[in-house]
């Protein structure tokens, strides 16, 4: 399979590089320092940054204000700021708007998606559900405003009695929990995966400042501020609910195969700074680096890096072309989650040993790297999560 990148998506990376190269790791107090959240913002600078090199609408229909690049180019650019632990939600904006592209209303994405390139309107996702361990779309209810306890009607159809034509109800009502929603104080709209009474799975948009919605902070591992997201009798319009089938799905997809491009950019950046280290530090008046048993576990998470980078490329390809293969795309995203939950978990544990004690000086860059890994391993369903879901894949889809 051939990997080469088209001339658009090398010219988004050499953009992205030149916006990251003046983002510090430790532009923030540490976050083993700090009690609280890092900072109460995003990099609001990085972000105005981004917008204005058209990196928010990368992937977005120039209608809109994009460059029409896809999925591929997006986790080219966010391998990038994750080797500089860009304080962005640049996943989760450009991702929803992505779903609000492809499965909304032309009206909502014409009225949304030029503001999210412009960097005006910021979005985010709850995909953690009410514990991190269920499926997102369970910890959310939605049903048609006016209706009671009973149970919720198919989006986009209700009748008011007997003999009387379907009509699509005005507005929708939220009631649930999406816990763990990452920068949900700075985002102006989040998408929220919710359930039908009739078992669908649809996507709302919900402003954070709607009357109903309560924010109560969480700190992530990586010192980043969360939110509990709790919804009591919200309202929505009509509009500002996405039923199209499959659509929180995909952007599920989107999302998972996202941190896998934040993981191998955050493995690449701690290697790099490992060889860097080993190679200057001397025992015995030779460099560490030259050591047989440094070699080799150096070697090891390097075989890490490559097989994260090359399952990663084969999700992101499947998700952007919509090709047919042995299993459904969440096969390959499934593969490259766990390679990448696993192989940066590896390749900070190892450059940690490599390191000695100067991996855990506050004063040095590395821990803060090793925080951002264990909070993506976890982001999305750990490894043992997704090789339940292959394994469950693997048993609907025989391979001849």
């Amino acid at each position: 399979m051939d990997f080469t990148f088209t001339e658009e998506q090398r010219a988004a990376v050499e953009a992205a590089r030149a916006v990251f190269s003046g983002t510090a790791p430790d532009g923030v107090p540490s976050p083993a320092l700090t009690p609280g959240a890092v900072a109460e913002d995003i990099d609001r600078r990085l972000w105005g940054e981004l917008a204005a090199s058209d990196l928010l609408g990368l992937t977005l229909s120039e209608e809109y204000g994009g460059a029409g690049l896809d999925p591929v180019a997006l986790c080219l650019v966010l391998r990038e700021s994750a080797k500089v632990l860009a304080r962005v939600p640049l996943l989760e904006s450009c991702a929803v708007a992505m779903a609000v592209e492809r499965y909304g209303e032309s009206g909502l994405a014409a009225e949304l998606l030029p503001r999210a390139a412009r960097g005006e309107l910021v979005l985010t996702a709850g995909a953690n559900g009410r514990t991190g361990h269920d499926p997102a779309e369970l910890a959310v209810t939605v049903r048609p405003e006016g209706e009671g306890d009973g149970p919720a009607a198919r989006p986009g159809k209700e009748t008011d009695s007997p003999g009387d034509s379907p009509a699509a109800p005005s507005g929708w009502v939220l009631d649930g929990v999406q816990s763990a929603v990452p920068w949900a104080q700075a985002a102006d709209l989040i998408a929220v995966p919710a359930r039908t009474g009739d078992g669908r799975s649809v996507l709302a948009l919900v402003d954070r400042t709607r009357e109903g919605v309560t924010l109560a902070d969480q700190v992530s591992t990586s010192g980043e501020r969360l939110a509990e997201v709790r919804l009591d009798a919200v309202r929505i319009d009509a509009r500002e609910l996405i039923d199209a089938a499959g659509a929180w799905e995909w952007l599920r997809s989107l999302l998972t195969t996202g941190t896998c491009a934040l993981a191998l950019g955050v493995g690449e950046r701690v290697l790099a700074m490992t060889a860097e280290y080993t190679g200057k530090r001397e025992q015995f008046g030779f460099p560490v680096a030259t050591f047989q048993a440094v070699a080799v576990q150096a070697a090891d998470r390097y075989i890490d890096l490559r097989a994260m980078e090359v399952t990663l490329w084969q999700a992101a390809w499947r998700i952007s072309s919509g090709a047919d293969g042995p299993l459904p795309p969440a096969g390959d995203i499934a593969v490259a989650k766990i390679w990448a939950s696993e192989g940066v978990r590896r390749i900070v544990q190892t450059a940690q040993h490599l390191h000695g004690g100067f991996g855990a000086d506050t004063d040095y860059p590395l821990h803060r790297f090793h925080a951002w890994a264990k909070q993506i391993e976890l982001s999305l369903g750990p490894a043992a999560a997704h090789e339940e879901a292959l394994g469950d894949l693997l048993a609907a889809h025989p391979l001849s």
